[in-house]
């Protein structure tokens, strides 16, 4: 990591609001029902964050959000969509990206914040995170709110489960 003297509290350019985020993933969504095109939702937060915030300040903290920020942004594509969640929690929109499109991204992305390299009062300090994974594709489910749920779930449980991992929750078939 490198050194964070300044640390700003406006979001990192490219990175959308929680309400420019929604938006986003329902418009995409949208257009994936119209068109028959699969679209995933992926939601990342850091594992114990707020405990590190406790210990090394909230400077630290933005400071990991930042370097995961821009990790994200780095391991996605122009046509994908990142955004800032509540909670330190961050989403990212994949248009035209199946299942094992998805997965293969969060594979890439918890490979990249392994080599994270963080030192709060000189000590070396490994940061790992967890992502919930959800896709919409076949008509899976009828509305966006379903697939952002199960990836928020999905996160959920990949942090119960101890994080540094991912999880993929099906949105669930649709109901007639």
């Amino acid at each position: 990591m490198s050194e964070h003297p300044h640390v700003s509290s406006e979001p990192a350019a490219g990175v959308f609001s929680l309400t420019q985020i929604r938006h986003l993933m329902r418009v995409e969504f949208s257009r994936a029902q119209r068109y028959g095109y699969p679209v995933s939702c992926i939601v990342i937060g850091c594992d114990r964050l707020g405990h590190l915030r406790d210990l090394y300040g909230y400077e630290f903290r933005e400071a990991v959000m930042d370097d995961v920020v821009t990790l994200l942004q780095r391991a996605t594509r122009g046509c994908d969509y990142v955004g800032r969640l509540m909670d330190d929690r961050l989403m990212a929109v994949l248009p035209h990206t199946t299942k094992a499109g998805a997965e293969a991204s969060a594979g890439r992305i918890l490979a990249s914040a392994r080599d994270l390299a963080f030192q709060p009062e000189g000590k070396p300090l490994r940061i790992t995170i967890s992502i919930g994974i959800s896709h919409f594709e076949n008509d899976n489910t009828m509305f966006f709110d379903s697939l952002v749920e199960s990836a928020e779930e999905a996160l959920r449980q990949a942090s119960e489960a101890g994080g540094d991992r991912y999880v993929h929750v099906d949105p669930g078939p649709t109901k007639d």
